[in-house]
């Protein structure tokens, strides 16, 4: 095994910059995995808990799950990966094991908990856990997943969290040729969204209130651009979709996009806005239409989803920077200023 000896960038409060903090990471048991990270994707949650804004957080908080990097050591018992394999560590890194849950393979619903990869306490209540804003990360074989030859590391990286979280639900709908998907919102979930949805052969719209997304839209291979502040073309589309994919966190009216499903149609919430929403009660009963929510996949499905994007060519737009400049990145982040995901190059850290 290599050194434990770990450098990374936290948050000590919810105020002030993060900054360099070293640590060790745990001595690696029978069935654990050393990393070593090259790049880690900068998800808006992070900025979330980073600042408190759940009042949840723990401080000293090493932030990052949207890990990529190479095995440099393996436990005695560790049969699922060898050294110099490229893989990635998604939201969580551990779970009870043994509930209905994660027997299903659902381990994001573990009737205990999960286990976040960071801003959480491991399996032994004692151990924080911190995340991929570093050096190297050690973790249980069973919670490692495969990057696929062929997608760029820094590009695979936004998979892990933004990926699965989009994936998910498109495959627990049975989304398949054919049927009309819109997708509200573009950015590190709604690009990705759009990209699955028109691999698994759906006909894709794109519902956004920026016009100037509506370039990207077509980039990214959307078949339509709705503006979503005209009540004109909202409305040319009134029962249109099978399916609509929410990743919008700002508060928004979801009177104005449940109908546009079709009868028996489903909006997924997948952002988390500080506000509660206000549920148009007549638009879900006059279609049985459904508005529910969807959080990030199981390790089967993740590998799952890392294994359709290798063979359908499907990565992440990223930006990638470099560690000291994570503070900019979160305010821009905040205006909306990156197409579509951040990456840190985890090769900065330590160059301050």
């Amino acid at each position: 095994m290599h050194s434990r000896a770990t450098r990374s960038y936290a948050a000590f409060d919810a105020k002030t910059p993060l900054r360099p903090f070293a640590f060790e990471r745990r001595t690696p048991r029978p069935h654990d995995v050393q990393i070593a990270i090259d790049f880690c994707g900068v998800c808006h949650s992070d900025l979330h808990q980073v600042r408190d804004d759940w009042s949840r957080s723990k401080y000293p908080m090493v932030p990052g799950h949207e890990i990529v990097g190479h095995v440099v050591g393996v436990g005695a018992s560790v049969t699922l990966h060898r050294l110099g394999d490229t893989v990635g560590v998604g939201c969580f890194v551990d779970s009870c094991r043994v509930c209905e849950m994660c027997k299903a393979g659902k381990e994001q619903f573990c009737v205990s908990g999960m286990t976040g990869t960071y801003n959480a306490i491991e399996r032994d209540r004692v151990t924080p856990t911190y995340g991929g804003y570093s050096s190297q990360i050690v973790v249980d074989e069973q919670y490692v997943l495969r990057v696929p030859r062929g997608i760029a590391k820094d590009r695979a990286a936004p998979l892990l969290c933004a990926g699965i979280t989009t994936y998910s639900p498109l495959r627990h709908w049975n989304v398949s040729k054919g049927q009309r998907i819109g997708i509200l919102g573009l950015g590190g979930l709604g690009h990705l969204g759009v990209k699955l949805a028109v691999a698994m052969g759906a006909e894709v719209t794109l519902l956004s209130s920026s016009p100037s997304k509506r370039e990207d839209a077509r980039r990214l291979g959307a078949h339509e651009f709705v503006l979503a502040t005209d009540d004109t073309a909202l409305s040319a589309c009134t029962s249109r979709f099978d399916l609509i994919l929410d990743s919008v966190s700002a508060p928004h009216d979801l009177a104005r996009f449940t109908r546009l499903l079709r009868p028996e149609g489903t909006l997924v919430l997948l952002g988390v806005p500080n506000e509660p929403y206000v549920v148009p009660a007549f638009a879900l009963i006059m279609g049985r239409r459904s508005i529910a929510g969807s959080l990030i996949g199981g390790i089967l499905e993740t590998q799952e989803m890392l294994d359709f994007c290798g063979a359908h060519g499907v990565a992440a737009d990223v930006e990638t920077i470099p560690i000291q400049e994570i503070d900019q990145a979160y305010e821009r982040m905040l205006k909306a200023d990156v197409r579509y995901r951040f990456v840190i190059d985890a090769s900065s850290l330590g160059k301050d």
